[in-house]
């Protein structure tokens, strides 16, 4: 038995995957996301605090990064203190099925480390009033 390539209706110039993880691919990128669209942390450090690990240093790369991307976009709300918030575009929106996917993978099959019951859900079952606005 023979499995067929998934060929696309009209070639690629360049890898649309490839192409996508130029920026999504970039490490702490994607919970950076996570943490302006989910957890809805608009300040620089609220999202510090929220991810281990990420250093002041590459959070402020990765924000300008997907600043530039037109992912997201910053608002000045004051300037002596400085205070700028964080919020997602229309294209940074348009990552939330990704994110969506990656909680449905996770939560399906590393459920034994996502849950305190172990038991395997779908990001349907998780996040209903999400796939009901859809």
């Amino acid at each position: 038995m023979t499995e067929e390539p998934i060929v696309p209706t009209v070639p690629f110039r360049s890898c649309p995957i490839q192409t996508s993880l130029g920026v999504l691919g970039r490490k702490w990128t994607m919970l950076i996301l996570r943490d302006i669209a989910f957890l809805r942390l608009y300040r620089f450090n609220q999202i510090l605090r929220a991810t281990p690990g990420l250093t002041p240093r590459v959070l402020s790369l990765r924000l300008r990064e997907l600043e530039a991307g037109g992912f997201i976009r910053h608002t000045e709300l004051r300037t002596n203190p400085r205070l700028v918030t964080w919020s997602l575009t229309e294209k940074g929106t348009d990552t939330l099925p990704l994110l969506m996917g990656f909680i449905d993978f996770g939560s399906k099959w590393y459920s034994e480390q996502v849950f305190a019951d172990k038991a395997p859900r779908t990001a349907k079952e998780l996040f209903p009033d999400f796939y009901a606005s859809r």
